[in-house]
């Protein structure tokens, strides 16, 4: 006997006094409280799917193809595609360069939403790093430094928990090495290390510095679902350079959970000039 079924039969055996009653309020009171109580268990047993839109953008401090610094413009796309969590690279805060702004923090203002910063490399006296805005609550994050093969730019990664209703999904962002293929593959070996205890929803966005052809890729797609091949998407996904995209080096991976699932539904790459990159953009249904 199935679940609905049960509650109909025990519904339906409260006792025969409502049956006895003349007028037959009795009984018809009990069949709809029977009605609310199979509602009310209904929802408790099948949560209600959620659409989430997610975008993954190397910022490039905020200056675009044009040589502006604008960081409005950067909140201006973000809130065009009306993203709800958004991953971002390259990102400073209190460098002199880009006027020792508190970048995050401006484009949470701007955006309206939550963030969180990682601080990657110390840089003309502030920091440079990867950052995290979402329209739902940040209840908590981590930051971790990767290991280098070599002497390089220190990168890393920042992973959020993020609660979306009764729902808590694990939401990170990294920017990996651009200049060699081996220390990306080392790079993303220890994300992938550190993800390995996550049970839940998990997404992970950012800037791979490489194609789908290579080590990396393979490695993280053993592991993860790239969204934009899931998604059905049609076009290439090319994201760099901004102007003329010939480079699918940005990408959003996820897994789900059995019982409740994530699914990409569609992605598309916004077309602007904000950033030398241009975000991707992928909208998930988390539910049923």
């Amino acid at each position: 006997m199935r679940f609905r079924e049960a509650v109909i039969s025990r519904a339906s055996n409260f006792g025969p006094w409502p049956i006895r009653c003349a007028s037959g309020a009795l009984f018809e009171s009990a069949k709809r409280c029977a009605l609310v109580l199979i509602l009310a268990l209904a929802g408790i047993s099948c949560a209600e799917a959620r659409t989430i839109r997610v975008m993954s953008y190397n910022i490039h401090v905020g200056i675009g193809m044009d040589k502006k610094l604008d960081l409005a413009r950067i909140a201006a796309v973000i809130k065009r595609e009306r993203a709800d969590i958004v991953g971002l690279q390259e990102v400073d805060r209190g460098v002199e360069r880009t006027g020792r702004v508190d970048q995050i923090a401006e484009l949470a203002r701007l955006t309206g939403m939550d963030y969180a910063f990682a601080p990657n490399l110390r840089y003309q006296g502030g920091w440079y790093g990867v950052a995290i805005l979402s329209r739902f609550p940040i209840t908590s994050f981590e930051h971790r430094r990767y290991r280098n093969l070599r002497e390089a730019e220190r990168r890393g990664f920042i992973c959020a928990e993020i609660s979306i209703g009764n729902d808590r999904l694990r939401f990170i962002t990294t920017h990996l090495d651009y200049q060699f293929a081996d220390g990306r593959l080392f790079e993303a070996g220890q994300l992938l290390d550190a993800l390995a205890h996550v049970t839940g929803p998990l997404i992970l966005t950012g800037d791979f510095n490489e194609g789908p052809d290579g080590e990396t890729y393979r490695l993280v797609t053993s592991r993860l679902t790239d969204a934009w091949m899931s998604s059905g998407a049609s076009s290439a996904g090319s994201t760099f350079p901004a102007d003329r995209p010939a480079k699918r080096i940005d990408y959003i991976f996820y897994s789900g959970l059995v019982g409740r699932p994530l699914r990409a539904r569609r992605a598309w790459v916004s077309e602007t000039l904000a950033s030398d990159h241009r975000p991707l953009v992928v909208e998930f249904e988390l539910g049923s």
